[in-house]
This record gives structure tokens, C-alpha cells and sequence, in this order.
């Protein structure tokens, strides 16, 4: 797996698709993305697992 890696995720407020760049080399993150084309703000959970799978969980900020 590289170090980087680009999802794509829908935007749990507007349904858009939008792009990510993760960084693969943390095993478990959150932080907040704010959506391209709404601006609303995403709480992004993102887990890689000891087989290197990348899982990308977006929610809406108040949701987690």
C-alpha cells in the first residue's frame, strides 16, 4: 500500500462525491474534512488494518 492513497467518499450532508488523500501510514485517525461543494463540515474515521486494508467512515459532524 502506498503511503498515500486517494478515496473517494459521499458527502453525508449534500450526497456529492468528493476526494480524499490519506495517509495510510497512521493505523487509526478522525479529523474533520469540510466538503468541497457543500462546505459543510465531515468527521472522516479512517482505520487501516494489519492487512493494510484502508476503511474510510465519513459522518456528519455531530453524528460520532
Amino acid at each position: 500500500m502506498n503511503p498515500l492513497e486517494t478515496v473517494q467518499i459521499d458527502c453525508p450532508y449534500c450526497g456529492e462525491t468528493i476526494e480524499l488523500l490519506i495517509d495510510c501510514s497512521i493505523e487509526f485517525q478522525e479529523y474533520i474534512e469540510d466538503c468541497e461543494v457543500c462546505c459543510k463540515p465531515i468527521t472522516v474515521s479512517v482505520t487501516v488494518d494489519e492487512h493494510d486494508k484502508l476503511m474510510v467512515i465519513p459522518a456528519r459532524e455531530n453524528d460520532c
